[in-house]
């Protein structure tokens, strides 16, 4: 059995023994598209956007799986609904990815929700956060130094606002850890909360300096 095979084994389990697990069934699903296995795939995303039917970035990857499967009218159905999602909750990477795969499906792209005007007195400090949904606009406050080592540190102090960083550390991180059950200090559990606070933060991929 493949390392691969082994990580779908375990969350597979996870998300038997804890079927409420929105977490455990999107990196379930992550795992089965990575395996090539579409199909197992679809219904893994399927059961997130029941348990968290604002979770953006789901419907991008699930209408990628009907893409795959050869099924493109059910990919635009989900892919539609997904980027008008993503538009309200100004999840701008999933959106626009998703956007892309539509026009490449020869679907048109759904009219983006107007900008809504905020008057906002506060204090400009200069700093705007690249997290998708940071609401501090011009009040976004910059780290004073990397929260943390490497490239993803790098990354941080220059794109992400205190706040989002506050929100991934003392909130969703704790979610991930605690829903997953993940052991930080195994290489797995580590390179999973990396991965997780990689998509909360907007970052698709890690770069290399």
């Amino acid at each position: 059995m493949s390392a691969l095979d082994d990580r779908i084994a375990q969350f597979g389990k996870m998300t038997t023994d804890d079927p409420e697990n929105e977490l455990g069934h999107f990196r379930l699903g992550q795992l089965y598209m990575e395996n090539n296995q579409h199909d197992e795939a679809v219904k893994s995303f399927a059961r997130t956007l029941e348990l968290s039917p604002q979770f953006s970035k789901v419907y991008q990857l699930l209408g990628e799986c009907h893409t795959k499967l050869g099924d493109p009218a059910k990919a635009i159905e989900v892919m539609t609904a997904g980027y008008k999602v993503a538009d309200e909750r100004g999840d701008k990477m999933p959106r626009d990815a998703m956007g892309l795969a539509l026009n490449k499906l020869g679907a048109p792209t759904p009219n983006a929700a107007p900008a809504v005007v905020v008057e906002d007195d506060g204090i400009d400090t200069g700093f705007r956060c690249q997290r998708p949904g940071c609401g501090q606009g011009k009040r976004a406050k910059p780290l004073a130094a990397s929260p943390i080592d490497g490239v993803d540190g790098l990354r941080i102090v220059g794109e992400i606002c205190a706040d989002c960083w506050s929100g991934w550390v003392k909130d969703y991180s704790v979610k991930v850890v605690n829903e997953l059950r993940l052991d930080l200090s195994s290489e797995f559990g580590q390179g999973e909360y990396d991965k997780h606070m990689r998509g909360y933060l907007g970052f698709d991929e890690p770069k290399s300096l």
